[in-house]
Order: C-alpha cells, then structure tokens, then sequence
C-alpha cells in the first residue's frame, strides 16, 4: 500500500478539466459496451427477419386505390410524369411512404378524384383500403394516412385522360416491338 500512496504523492493533482476529461472517457467506454452488448444481442436475435422496402408498400397501397370509390387515378411527381412520356408506368405513381421511430408506417398520397365525389368519404375509404391492406399482407401497423386531392376531374376529362393513356400505350408498344426488329429486318 505504500507503493500506492507515494505514487499518488508524486502525481500533481487533477485540474477540473482533467476530471472532466476522464469521467467522459469512462462514460464513452461505457457506452461503447453498452453498444456492444445491443449488437450482441442482435446478432443472436437477429436470425430470421423480415424486412419490407418502401416501395413494397407503397405498391401495396397504389394498387388499393384502384378500388376506392372516387379515386380515379394517381398524381405522381415530375419522375412519373417522366415515365409516362417514355411510356415507363410506376404503380407506386403518387404514393410515398415514412417508417416512423416505432417501426410503423406513415403514408402519403396524390390522388385525382372524380367530379361529384365527397371527399371526406374518400379519404375514409382511402384509410379503411391502405389499413386493410398494408396490415393484412406486411402485419405492419399504420400510424397515419395523408392524402392529398390533387384535382378533381369530370366524366369527359376521364374519357380523354383514358384514351390519351391508351395513345400512348399503343405508341410504347409499336416502339418496342420495332425495336426487337434487328438490322436485318426480321423480328428477334
């Protein structure tokens, strides 16, 4: 014990900040192995998973807007819009989706609604649909629902909206099969 108390002799005392300084470095170990332990665990817990990526819902939940009263369509952003004109469709068009802190999901939606339609009974159809659906194929739950009208469109804008879609299908179409024309002239 001698040997101790001569050492702490020789050594000068301690500033504040060294005090600080080494109290700081034990609480970062601590936290290191803290850290290290949760990985641990993890690692044994971490055999089997099941993992959802945002466009998997967010698939899921275009496609139940098919099937909403009201809902005509989806309102995609400037990549959609985009894709339609090189006849590249994306059913996740207009649907955006956030996992929140507690593992459960937040969704955004752009749709177009018809003319006449009440929105509040969309939006309630829209819920009930993305909640069915989102919950009944991933088990995940659903936090909340956001759905924004983009516009709202008559019987005659719908007819016009469908054939143009139809247009330009048929156009993609004619490209691609010209396209698996090879030099020679005869079809692949």
């Amino acid at each position: 014990m001698e040997a101790t108390d001569e050492a702490e002799k020789d050594e000068a005392p301690a500033t504040d900040a060294e005090v600080e300084a080494a109290a700081d470095a034990d609480a970062a170990d601590e936290v290191s192995d803290a850290q290290a332990d949760a990985d641990a665990e993890e690692d044994l817990d971490g055999e089997d998973s099941l993992t959802f990526s945002n466009g998997v819902i967010e698939k899921i939940v275009a496609i139940a807007m098919r099937d909403v009263p009201g809902v005509i369509g989806m309102k995609g952003g400037w990549l959609n819009r985009v894709q339609d004109v090189i006849g590249v469709s994306d059913s996740r068009k207009g649907v955006t989706v956030e996992v929140t802190p507690d593992a459960s999901v937040r969704v955004n939606i752009s749709v177009l609604i018809e003319y006449g339609a009440y929105a509040p009974q969309v939006f309630e159809d829209v819920k009930k649909a993305v909640v069915k659906n989102v919950t009944g194929m991933t088990g995940l739950s659903v936090a909340g629902v956001n759905l924004r009208i983009e516009d709202v469109l008559t019987a005659d804008e719908v007819a016009a909206r469908n054939k143009a879609e139809k247009v330009a299908e048929d156009k993609a179409l004619a490209e691609a099969a010209a396209a698996s024309v090879d030099a020679d002239g005869t079809a692949e």
